[in-house]
Order: C-alpha cells, then structure tokens, then sequence
C-alpha cells in the first residue's frame, strides 16, 4: 500500500488555550493547493470534544435550572461528576469519525481528519486518553502538541475570553480555577521521554512531533505560524512515510 501524499489523521492536543484552535483556523482558510503542497494535509474535517462537552453544561443547565431536575454530566461548579466522562468523549470522537469513514469511504483521498482535545493530569492525562483512540484511526494518524506552559495557557485562556460566546471554538474560556484543577500539570513530556519521534499506543507506533508555541506565534503573526508549522507538518509527514507497519 502505497503512502498518501497526505496526513489522513492529525490529532492535535495540549493544553487549553495552546493554539490548537488558532492553527486549525489558519488551515482552514488556507487554499486547497497551499495547505497540500507546504503542510501535507488536504481539506480538513475537524471533530473537536469542546461541542461535545459544551452540550452536556447547556443539559445540564436546562434541568437544574428550568426542569428543576438533577444535573446529569457535571455538579454545581461544572465539573465532571465520573472520571470515565473523559474516556466517553474519546470514545464519542471514535464514533464520529467512523460516521464519516461509513458515509465517504474514499475519504482520505481527499481529506485530512483533525481530531482536537486537552487532557491534563489531574483526570488521567495522555497517558490515560490515548489507549482509547480506536485502532483504524491512530493507525493512520500522527500526533501534533502544542506546546505552552501551564503560565501561557493561562494568559491566553484569560485573553480569549467572550461572555458573549462562551460556545465559540476561539472564544471560550475556563474559569482559573477550574483551568489550575485540571489542567496545570500535563503529563506530555512523561509519556514521550523514551522516543523523541514516535510512541507506542496499543501496539500501533504513532509518529509525532511538537510545535513549541510558548512565544505565541498563533495570534497574528501570520508569517511565523506559517514557517514553524509548515517545518513540523513536514517533519510528521516525514516520520508518518517511515513508520513500522502495526
């Protein structure tokens, strides 16, 4: 089988705030030849868990509030009432994308999946979120993290902030402490210390690279966003070509 001149999966993580959604956006509007040709990918097809999460606090808005009925997914504060929560949203981005390999067979021929999310310590971390990414597609993926400290997360995660639009992809926000609960400690540089390229998630050797995003370069510096993403695109792409075969 014969490797596509394209990234089929990227799943791209970090922390919140990192400038995963920034670089998506970026993609997204880049033409179809240019986002081919400078960064191996081709037109994209994003499934994110924010929507998905974001759903379950408007449910449970709607029935503690108005249906005067228990909350179902979250307490009071807007924390998640069972760690396994954070397994289902991995499993829920599994059956998205095998809805969109049932409806379009061919598609990876033309189209590059993004999935996108954040995990932190405190619920189990990579560590405990990859093992559930189902076999047909980390198989045809390679990993993208962003790269910030838990300090610019912060900042950004401040910064972007729209009460308006609190369920925008680029403007929603975490309260402070509940982005400190969550998210400070990050377990990304434990799990990869053995192999700057590659890791090893059930049986299936998943190539991956870092994009360092700690001088945000996401928020309008255009130029570059374009020059680092397009060296670290290239160098996945490189690894993905010379994977072991699972």
């Amino acid at each position: 089988m014969t490797t596509p001149d394209i990234l089929p999966i990227l799943i791209m993580i970090g922390r919140p705030a990192s400038g995963k959604s920034e670089i998506i956006d970026y993609l997204q509007k880049l033409g179809e030849a240019e986002r081919r040709d400078k960064f191996h990918l081709g037109e994209l097809d994003v499934i994110d868990d924010f929507p998905m999460v974001w759903t379950w606090f408007e449910e449970d808005t709607i029935l503690s509030k108005r249906l005067n009925q228990p909350r179902v997914h979250t307490d009071e504060q807007g924390y998640f009432k069972y760690i396994y929560q954070w397994d289902l949203l991995i499993e829920r981005l599994n059956l998205e994308y095998d809805k969109r390999r049932r409806d379009n067979p061919k598609l990876h021929q033309t189209h590059t999946v993004i999935i996108e999310f954040s995990r932190g310590s405190q619920h189990g971390g990579y560590q405990r979120a990859l093992p559930h990414v189902s076999g047909d597609l980390l198989k045809d993926a390679g990993i993208l993290y962003v790269a910030v400290s838990y300090e610019e997360s912060q900042r950004k995660n401040r910064l972007r902030f729209n009460p308006a639009r609190p369920d925008s992809i680029l403007e929603h926000s975490l309260p402070d402490e509940r982005l400190e609960r969550l998210y400070r400690e990050d377990d990304w540089q434990a799990l990869t210390k053995n192999d700057p390229d590659s890791l090893q998630v059930n049986s299936v050797h998943v190539p991956y690279v870092v994009f360092e995003n700690e001088d945000d370069v996401t928020s309008g510096q255009i130029d570059q966003l374009s020059q680092r993403l397009s060296m670290r695109l290239g160098e996945l792409y490189r690894l993905y070509s010379r994977r072991p075969r699972s």
